[in-house]
């Protein structure tokens, strides 16, 4: 956890927001239970709602927090531990310490807070919750609301929302130094990764070092690792086949650091460590379209104008390998590109790898300004409005060949006059690329986060030929 101090001033913060709005009431932060597998007693991995630890910082089961927004005071509520709990799982400290240790200035039981909700809706307080989306979470506001499982969602507060958002949007510097963990931990993933990637080697080899070395750290996956030799499906978490000379493998994992702040990072490298002179020629349009659109990134810039920067550079080079016709502007506002390069180029990163994605995609990369477009290729940019200052974000084009969406536009005719099918055709077994990296947005810029783990062709080929080398040596 954080000091008691920073959990107080955050939800001090969000008290001061939405009270300028006229807000009134309670906010009701409910924290996860734990989620059984297949039985009661064997849970899945616990995982914390990430909103619940940004304003109350607990990362265990069973706790509530509120915000009185009239009183400007904030509740710590915790179920309590039996006897059987503290011989099962070890002794807990108390619930006035636990209040303590994350700045709440009153503490209670489950009998007083669900007294509290009821006195709320007895003189019709309002009451504020964020948008559920844990099947769970919603029985247990069933229950603290005493409603029905569909009327919960009329409590969901859009001013809510939007403070949450303005809020966790803004990384702190020990935010970031979090990130900054997790980030030395994917530097270790890729590179022991890397070190065993060579033909004969199974995908559900390589994974294992991922999962292995996460383990090690003491750290988790922020997400299932991708980890494929066909990196044209974009998230394939099979692990069953095997690595051939002329195979390229994308991974795209990201780890938590010691307080569940997220890593997100993508390499594709050469199963024989030398790419071919096809996968030397796409490679380098990607990376350098990764590398324009993070030049691009500053504070006041559209992120969207980054994503259409990669998109114009992406155009180009297929342009230039025969792929693609036209005007580049003219490929790019058809969306011809969109073909290859048919996601959108990043994402806020923070407490949750699409940061607040739990919240509603569009009140975190979109606003008042801008709308979500319709186009394929643009309809899924999950960030799209003007960077800020703090702002944690992932850069990630990729370039792929998928036959069946070839096959489709092809037979639909779908732009047609900017697309060469029979030489696009030629890629078909091509796979994937794809290079992402982490970037705070800085006061005058920006700054990629992390240890650069190698992406330049000759850092990719020099890392893999030391590592051969010294595996020839040891054998």
């Amino acid at each position: 956890m954080f000091s008691a101090a920073t959990y107080a001033e955050r939800r001090k913060a969000l008290c001061a927001r939405l009270t300028e709005r006229g807000e009134k009431g309670l906010l009701l932060f409910p924290g996860h239970a734990s989620s059984p597998m297949n039985y009661t007693d064997n849970a899945y991995p616990f995982r914390q709602d990430s909103s619940f630890l940004y304003f109350f910082g607990h990362d265990h089961e069973g706790l509530t927090g509120v915000i009185n927004l009239d009183a400007g005071e904030s509740w710590y509520f915790d179920q309590g531990f039996s006897m059987d709990d503290i011989i099962w799982s070890g002794a807990t400290a108390t619930p006035e310490e636990l209040a303590a240790r994350c700045g709440a200035e009153k503490y209670g039981e489950e009998k007083t807070l669900v007294q509290m909700i009821a006195d709320a809706k007895k003189t019709q307080r309002p009451i504020h919750i964020l948008p559920v989306y844990r099947a769970d979470s919603r029985m247990r506001l069933v229950q603290l609301l005493d409603c029905g499982v569909m009327e919960v969602d009329t409590f969901v507060s859009t001013p809510f929302i939007k403070e949450v958002v303005a809020l966790r949007s803004i990384k702190s510097i020990e935010e970031v130094m979090e990130i900054e963990q997790a980030l030395e931990t994917s530097y270790a993933m890729y590179a022991n990764a890397l070190s065993a990637t060579r033909p004969g080697a199974s995908e559900r080899q390589i994974a294992s070092i991922l999962h292995s070395t996460l383990a090690l750290a003491g750290s988790t996956a922020s997400f299932t690792p991708i980890c494929t030799g066909r990196g044209q499906i974009l998230h394939n978490h099979e692990y069953s086949h095997i690595l051939h000379s002329g195979d390229m493998l994308l991974i795209d994992s990201g780890a938590e650091s010691e307080n569940h702040y997220a890593s997100d990072i993508t390499r594709t490298f050469p199963v024989s460590g030398t790419f071919t002179d096809q996968q030397r020629a796409v490679y380098t349009i990607v990376l350098a379209a990764q590398e324009a659109a993070i030049s691009k990134c500053a504070p006041d810039v559209p992120f969207i104008d980054c994503h259409m920067t990669a998109a114009k550079i992406i155009a180009s080079g297929l342009r230039d390998l025969g792929v693609l016709k036209g005007n580049v502007d003219d490929i790019v506002d058809a969306g011809a590109h969109a073909l290859f390069f048919p996601h959108g180029l990043g994402h806020m990163l923070g407490l949750d790898v699409h940061d607040m994605e739990g919240l509603g995609e569009d009140f975190v990369g979109y606003d008042s300004t801008i709308t979500r477009s319709e186009k394929f290729g643009l309809r899924g940019l999950r960030l799209a409005r003007k960077l800020q200052r703090g702002f944690v974000v992932t850069v990630e084009p990729g370039c792929y060949f998928i036959s069946a969406l070839m096959e489709q536009w092809e037979a639909e005719g779908t732009c047609k006059e900017f697309i060469n099918f029979d030489t696009a055709k030629q890629f078909s077994e091509f796979g994937g690329i794809r290079i992402e990296d982490n970037v705070y947005i800085s006061r005058d810029g920006h700054r990629v986060l992390g240890q650069q783990i190698p992406k330049t062709i000759a850092g990719i080929e020099g890392r893999m030929h030391a590592s051969s080398q010294r595996l020839f040596q040891c054998n």
